[in-house]
């Protein structure tokens, strides 16, 4: 009898192992996914030259939303940081460079989507965020 609960003592430490791997795995492939995110939305505002990126109807907007969808990107419910546009899929914000007239910096945030509903409840503030910024643009539309 003794040796039954020492297997079933095993078989929870294995199960609870896995869980955390398994867990730990999911975490790093939606980590991936925002900050290739990132970087495709970064590209595609300094190829369009910020010109009306953070508009909905915009052809630039209608990129990354493609570009998304390519890269199985999605967010549920991004909380951005003050000062910020909420954009539903990331947040922008844009910023004059001192000393540089007509130049602008944009900032953009993606977030780390976790679907786990008490994980998101304990962790969903800017832990799990991607934030980069472009390279300064000449012109602001």
């Amino acid at each position: 009898m003794k040796d039954a609960f020492g297997g079933i003592g095993n078989l929870v430490f294995i199960v609870v192992f896995l869980l955390i791997v398994i867990g730990v795995l999911g975490l790093v492939v939606s980590y991936t996914k925002a900050f290739k995110m990132k970087n495709e939305i970064i590209s595609t505002i300094e190829s369009y030259e910020g010109a009306k990126c953070n508009y909905d109807r915009s052809e630039c907007y209608r990129q990354i939303v493609d570009k998304a969808s390519n890269l199985g990107y999605s967010t549920t419910d991004i909380k951005c940081p003050t000062d910020f546009e909420n954009m539903g899929l990331f947040c922008i914000k844009s910023q004059s460079v001192v000393g540089k007239n007509n130049y602008y910096i944009y900032t953009v945030v993606t977030q780390v989507n976790i679907d786990l509903p008490v994980i998101n409840r304990i962790m969903g503030f800017r832990l799990f965020q991607v934030s980069g910024n472009t390279m300064p643009i000449g012109l602001q539309s």
